[in-house]
């Protein structure tokens, strides 16, 4: 037995192995609301509901990362691109050592070695993000970092270009240039729509302010945003975003796996994280045994109902990938939608908690 269900949403269609001439057709009362195909606006971009992180791809530090991993990479890649899935967030700082840049290098790779079997990979949008390293301090030099990229990735245009951190915090000298470089990329026809990273809530109204008189809009805002991330703060960045026009994308949705039901206070992961995760997991009990009652109730895994949440939320969340296995249950956070007792289950569960993940270094007010 095999069926299709077609992107229309419009008919399922069932064919049986039988004695049957005829396939069984039948329309379907209603779908779900979060499919792959179903995309959501980020400026002027059409988005999955969900994107990929790649920030594992080429980081050995803090993600194992070895060259012999690039099949399953691409694997991984070419599951989600067939499943729908066309966002796609990596950085120029990704990857550690003499493999800086790896991550850009692959995600064009495979988006090359896909083209072949994939007629939509022209609708594959790459949000990349410039980091704001101490020598670069003019827009040009921003520019240059945005051509490197291009050179890395072997594409023409962006999808979006993002600024990295803001350096109000230490060297708010800084901080113009990176704004004139967005400016600057999006100007020259680099990219199609510009975001930032890392931006805290002034900082935010700031540099949409300012761009916005420049006449260029901010059409996204990186955080991290998850069931263990999610304090005041993060929830003024979302109302700012709702106001603004600006779609939040939800980074560390599972709080580095944390909130994958994998560990356990002695069960951690190896190399660093295996210190932050002595920290915070004893104090994560209340959420993960309702993540866990949820799940198991929905027939979904941890990891699912975690994600959908962030979904539920309004951001566009970006789990990183390694595995196939990893894109498959990630995909099993779309197409359907936890109930507001639900969340607010969560929500209630996760203040229990007392603990919370360490807040990026880079954060601004």
């Amino acid at each position: 037995m095999a069926f299709t269900l077609s992107a229309t949403n419009t008919l399922i269609q069932i064919s049986c192995s039988s004695n049957s001439s005829s396939p069984f057709i039948f329309k379907p009362l209603k779908l779900p609301p979060f499919w792959p195909w179903q995309k959501v606006k980020m400026g002027p971009l059409s988005v999955s509901p969900m994107g990929f992180g790649t920030w594992a791809w080429g980081n050995q530090l803090l993600w194992g990362y070895q060259p012999s991993m690039d099949a399953e990479l691409q694997q991984a890649f070419d599951l989600a691109v067939e499943n729908g899935i066309n966002l796609f967030d990596t950085a120029d700082s990704y990857g550690t050592g003499r493999l800086n840049g790896q991550s850009e290098k692959l995600l064009g790779k495979f988006i090359r070695e896909f083209q072949d079997k994939a007629p939509r990979q022209n609708d594959i949008v790459i949000a990349t993000k410039f980091a704001a390293y101490p020598w670069r301090l003019t827009s040009s030099q921003f520019v240059n970092a945005c051509r490197s990229s291009l050179d890395r990735l072997q594409i023409d245009k962006l999808g979006i270009g993002q600024l990295h951190w803001s350096t109000a915090n230490y060297a708010p000298p800084q901080e113009l240039a990176l704004w004139d470089g967005l400016v600057a990329m999006y100007e020259k026809g680099l990219v199609r729509a510009v975001g930032v990273s890392n931006y805290g809530p002034k900082q935010l109204v700031k540099i949409h302010d300012y761009l916005k008189a420049r006449g260029v809009p901010l059409c996204s805002a990186q955080v991290q945003f998850s069931l263990i991330s999610m304090g005041k703060e993060q929830q003024e960045i979302k109302n700012i975003c709702d106001e603004l026009g600006i779609r939040l994308i939800s980074y560390s949705p599972l709080g580095l796996g944390m909130l994958s039901g994998k560990y356990s206070p002695s069960k951690l992961p190896s190399g660093p994280r295996a210190f932050l995760f002595r920290r915070i997991l004893p104090g994560l009990e209340p959420l993960l045994i309702a993540l866990k009652e949820i799940a198991e109730r929905r027939e979904k895994t941890m990891p699912q109902v975690a994600i959908n949440w962030c979904i539920c939320k309004g951001t566009v969340p970006i789990p990183g990938i390694k595995t196939v296995k990893q894109v498959e249950d990630n995909l099993g956070a779309l197409g359907w939608r936890l109930s507001l007792d639900e969340q607010l289950q969560l929500e209630n569960a996760a203040a229990e908690s007392p603990r919370r993940m360490i807040q990026n270094i880079f954060q601004t007010r």
